[in-house]
């Protein structure tokens, strides 16, 4: 075996792995990096560990706030962890901009979400839905026990749908369960649901009398949830006379300001290559508040993803009009999320960040989620055709450069106050270090 290979390596206590990784593919100054990133208090640091396999260490984000957000009439103090630069600041500015125009309006549109069991049975479709009344009373009778305590709480299965896919692949077909999880995401709960319906599938097909001997073999093939949730949906959009959209840059009227954003976002709606950008603009926000709340942003992106591809081609998660002399722009979005169970419990800070949001119910934090998305996709769009989104981008850069060419605390200050109505680029900022540094001399 070779030397860095490495057998039962998860059986290895967080010092031994370090000191295995620091042998073989790490210098000393990256042991000590993992160490000084462990948090100081164990209980915390064993809750930590226990997401995740084969931890070493944390791996620290920004924590920031996004304050002033109006949403349904109610003022929010948002909490976002992302690492990237201008992405708070500017869902805060959009937040205030918007916070005296009325704020952001909120609608549910659906909160269904979808699981499948997959499987291949060589009977035919048509004798399978002739069975089917009878397989969807047992399905349900046979995990009742398992959704017992959801439809307490006004969820469980609301539909169990026959799917025949023969016409790709000869048999195979799928129950496709529909459910209501209140407010938790409900993964756990939807799958274990899902793998009695296999169960169930198999018996039912063994000891159904109406199904003849050489037709008894079923084979499921997987049951799992989709996180593709078109029908978990929900809207948030803001609107206002154009005549208070006030002045842009360059002498830019209101009316202007309208036609030209609005084009901006056709434009992300008939060609792919802007369309992508202009929705990891929506997710830069949404993915922050995603993190903070301990929700899982890959499979609100994936599904994100696939709706605004739902028409046959990617689009624009957000529209744009203007009529009557009045600017609207909204955002539909699927956004699948719990606000109890998982991290949402179990991570202090996550924990933390839904009390900041008054604990709110699963519905109440897809509002929250769908408006900084919005929020964050106005700011950019309006910094695009308005100024530019390099030089607010490069201004919000400037402290990480001072900070990479090690700037004293009175050159950083100077700095600031040099850059306030300058390009900011690396080369211009070492420059002026330079020069100053040459006076202090």
């Amino acid at each position: 075996m070779d030397q860095k290979s490495i057998a039962g390596f998860s059986k290895l206590s967080k010092e031994e792995k370090i000191d295995w990784l620091s042998r073989h593919f790490l210098p000393q100054s990256g042991k000590e990096h993992f160490e000084e990133f462990w948090l100081q208090n164990d209980q915390i640091q064993r809750i930590i560990d226990g997401f995740s396999e084969n931890t070493v260490s944390n791996f620290i984000m920004p924590y920031g706030l996004a304050p002033n957000f109006l949403i349904d009439g109610k003022v929010y103090c948002v909490p976002m962890v992302i690492e990237e630069s201008s992405v708070v600041a500017a869902a805060s500015s959009a937040a205030k901009y918007w916070m005296d125009r009325g704020g952001f309006t909120t609608t549910i549109l659906g909160t269904v979400k979808v699981g499948q069991v997959h499987f291949i049975w060589k009977g035919g479709f048509t004798q399978l839905q002739k069975l089917f009344p009878d397989l969807e009373q047992i399905l349900r009778q046979n995990a009742a026990s398992i959704t017992a305590n959801m439809e307490k709480r006004g969820g469980g299965i609301s539909e169990i749908e026959l799917v025949d896919f023969s016409h790709s692949e000869p048999g195979l077909a799928q129950l496709r369960v529909r459910f209501q999880t209140c407010d938790s995401m409900g993964a756990n709960f939807i799958n274990s649901v899902l793998e009695n319906f296999a169960s169930t599938l198999e018996s039912f097909f063994l000891n159904h009398d109406g199904i003849p001997d050489h037709l008894r073999d079923i084979n499921v093939i997987m049951s799992i949830l989709s996180n593709h949730t078109p029908e978990c949906l929900v809207r948030s959009e803001v609107r206002c006379p154009v005549s208070q959209l006030g002045h842009a840059s360059h002498g830019m009227t209101e009316t202007q300001l309208a036609e030209k954003f609005r084009m901006a976002v056709r434009i992300a709606q008939i060609d792919t290559y802007r369309a992508v950008t202009h929705n990891k603009g929506i997710y830069n926000g949404i993915d922050a508040v995603i993190l903070a709340t301990g929700n899982d942003f890959r499979a609100t992106e994936a599904a994100g993803h696939a709706y605004a591809s739902r028409n046959g081609q990617y689009k624009s998660l957000s529209d744009c009009e203007v009529a009557d002399n009045v600017f609207r722009f909204w955002l539909d979005i699927p956004l699948a999320i719990g606000t109890v169970g998982g991290l949402t419990s179990l991570h202090p800070l996550a924990k933390t960040s839904l009390e900041m949001l008054g604990n709110p119910s699963a519905p109440e934090l897809m509002r929250i989620i769908a408006s900084v998305g919005l929020a964050q996709n106005f700011a950019a769009v309006r910094s695009l055709v308005t100024t530019g989104i390099q030089q607010g981008h490069m201004k919000m850069h400037l402290l990480n450069i001072l900070n990479h060419l090690n700037a004293t605390e009175a050159e950083t200050r100077q700095s600031l106050a040099w850059f306030e109505d300058k390009t900011v680029s690396f080369a211009a900022v070492r420059e002026y270090l330079e020069q100053l540094r040459q006076y202090a001399e």
